[in-house]
């Protein structure tokens, strides 16, 4: 069994402020952790390769050079190997441009060693746009399955699998053929405290590093901004929301209680359907 487990290190989002100024994330300062939801990925791939009896699990992640403490982290957990896509040709990419280069990569490793499961957390706690993921099983043309909370089954000689993932009304049990990519819940898989070999086997290990040209020669129009047509026009911290009016049955009676929210909300309708004449392009 060989899993892929697609990784980023992010700013810790509960110590993030936005620049009043610029309207930009201030990064300085601000501790950088493993996505969580990719944290329970990398588990998900462990306890998978354990219960199989076998196994390999390669961690990816395309950041800059301080990314590979994050793979380190994801060594402890327990895989096998680890690859650190740096470059500053990718500096600036959004989630098109991303998914590019991790669906590159991951063909590169298929070449290699068969890749059975590709696993994701369902969403980057700094973006929030749960993209990536989804890009990367379309151009690689996998079954996807967003939102797995457990994987119920996972034959390797029928090539199969059967994974629960989670929706509006509950629990959806899915069949799928191999391989397929999953993006997780932090319910797929409990993260375990790494064993005391497992830390010394990641002190001791170096993640591989890939760049724009080498082992992977990356088309350079679809990487870094030339290939990221998203624009992001503004980035701020919205006001308070101020508390809404308090109307009294007793005061004003019944009837115009009700005339007025009718009358709040018919507004409120209104405002939502007005023609959008700005925006992210």
């Amino acid at each position: 069994m060989h899993a892929v487990v697609a990784i980023k290190q992010v700013p810790d989002t509960s110590n993030v402020r936005i620049d009043p100024e610029t309207g930009t994330l201030i990064r300085e300062g601000v501790p950088a952790i493993v996505n969580p939801y990719d944290l329970h990925a990398v588990e998900a791939a462990v306890q998978l390769k354990e219960r199989l009896g076998g196994g390999q699990v390669t961690v990816i992640t395309m950041g800059p050079p301080k990314a590979a403490e994050a793979l380190l982290e994801c060594i402890e957990q327990g895989a096998d190997r680890a690859i650190l896509i740096s470059d500053r040709k990718f500096g600036g990419a959004d989630t098109l441009a991303t998914s590019y280069v991790l669906a590159r990569a991951i063909e590169t490793i298929n070449a290699e060693l068969p890749v059975d499961i590709v696993l994701f957390g369902k969403q980057a706690i700094d973006g929030d746009t749960a993209q990536v993921g989804p890009g990367v099983a379309t151009r690689l043309n996998m079954p996807l399955i967003t939102y797995a909370v457990a994987i119920e089954e996972f034959d390797l000689t029928a090539r199969r699998a059967v994974v629960h993932r989670r929706v509006e009304q509950g629990i959806e049990v899915l069949e799928t053929t191999l391989p397929v990519l999953l993006t997780v819940e932090k319910e797929i898989a409990p993260v375990r405290h790494a064993p005391l070999p497992r830390l010394i086997a990641a002190a001791r290990y170096q993640p591989e590093a890939w760049t724009a040209t080498s082992p992977v020669m990356f088309d350079p129009q679809q990487i870094g901004l030339k290939g990221s047509p998203t624009v992001v026009g503004k980035a701020y911290t919205p006001p308070p929301r101020s508390g809404g009016d308090v109307l009294s049955v007793a005061n004003l009676g019944l009837d115009a209680v009700v005339a007025r929210a009718m009358a709040v909300i018919g507004q409120a309708h209104v405002h939502d359907l007005q023609p959008v004449t700005g925006g992210v392009s």
